[in-house]
């Protein structure tokens, strides 16, 4: 797959060379090492030039992002599963993940994954490009995931992600019943003898924020918007066990489900919305998803 960005140079520009621009334009190490690799992918007023060449008023510097499955392979197999596609350009996919969906293949997991749903949408399409997954979702959290499809739109959204501009807010329902509105502050770390859980821990952990607002409580439960300032392994699911109002159906961090949310086969937690900038054109994009119908059934309540 082929992405050509365009540039046209200006006063401030003028007399750097190519290096200096991509550099200051945020092109990470290993795109622009693809891009030396590449024949024709960093054109001057039509000619190909090394990132040596300085660059003059006016001229047209054009960047030829090129990827095929021979020089970026990514041994993810494609398989026809269902794919719902919120937003489509050349540079990223904005996908409504269902739960029960891993996000990439593992041991157990090989061909039934978004990854492997994503590379039969491409291929179907005769597209390519390398699966870059730019906010993961536990495999049982269902909702709004972005892809980027070519290296540089990868820079540009996982810095979007480190400086905290992509702005994720999620919906879950929890036991009992919250405050109107609190923040939890209290770092994370991975619980002593498993791999998988995560646990508070003030010693050892990494600082974790999450805001949250109660929207509707009935039945013993509580219906949540949350908002991260950080995004650390399952940070929704460890806080709200932390706070004391767990998550229903999260089997992992409460052992036991209550009879009334027995049929609750997942935590219940959906990223409904995200808001970000394009990493191209710098456009302000936002984007929601609505509840999942088994959210639904105890709380049926429209997302906008």
């Amino acid at each position: 797959m082929e992405r050509k960005i365009i540039y046209t140079i200006d006063t401030k520009d003028a007399g750097k060379n190519i290096l200096t621009f991509l550099k200051q334009h945020h092109y990470s190490k290993n795109v622009i090492v693809l891009l030396k690799k590449t024949e024709n992918s960093i054109l001057v007023n039509g000619k190909w030039y090394y990132v040596n060449q300085k660059l003059q008023k006016d001229d047209q510097l054009i960047i030829r992002i090129i990827e095929t499955a021979q020089t970026t392979p990514s041994g993810i197999v494609p398989v026809r599963l269902p794919l719902s596609v919120t937003y489509e350009d050349e540079d990223l996919l904005v996908i409504n993940k269902p739960a029960h969906m891993p996000i990439h293949p593992s041991m157990g997991h090989h061909e039934h994954t978004l990854a492997n749903a994503v590379a039969y949408y491409a291929k179907e399409r005769s597209e390519y490009y390398p699966f870059r997954c730019v906010n993961r979702l536990d495999r049982d959290t269902s909702g709004l995931t972005i892809l980027a499809k070519n290296p540089y739109a990868s820079c540009l959204l996982n810095e979007q992600m480190r400086n905290r501009k992509i702005c994720r807010t999620y919906y879950a329902i929890a036991s009992g019943y919250t405050k109107k509105q609190g923040t939890i502050q209290a770092p994370i770390a991975r619980k002593q003898g498993t791999v998988i859980e995560r646990t508070v821990d003030f010693i050892h952990g990494e600082y974790a924020v999450t805001h949250y607002e109660t929207l509707a409580q009935k039945n013993g439960l509580s219906f949540l918007q949350l908002t991260l300032e950080t995004g650390r392994t399952h940070q929704i699911r460890v806080h709200m066990r932390y706070l004391g109002h767990p998550l229903i159906g999260d089997f992992l961090y409460t052992g036991s489900c209550n009879s009334d949310t027995s049929w609750m086969q997942r935590q219940a937690l959906h990223a409904g919305k995200l808001s970000f900038f394009h990493p191209i054109s710098g456009q302000p994009l936002s984007f929601t998803a609505p509840l999942p119908e088994d959210m639904m059934q105890f709380f049926p309540i429209v997302v906008s």
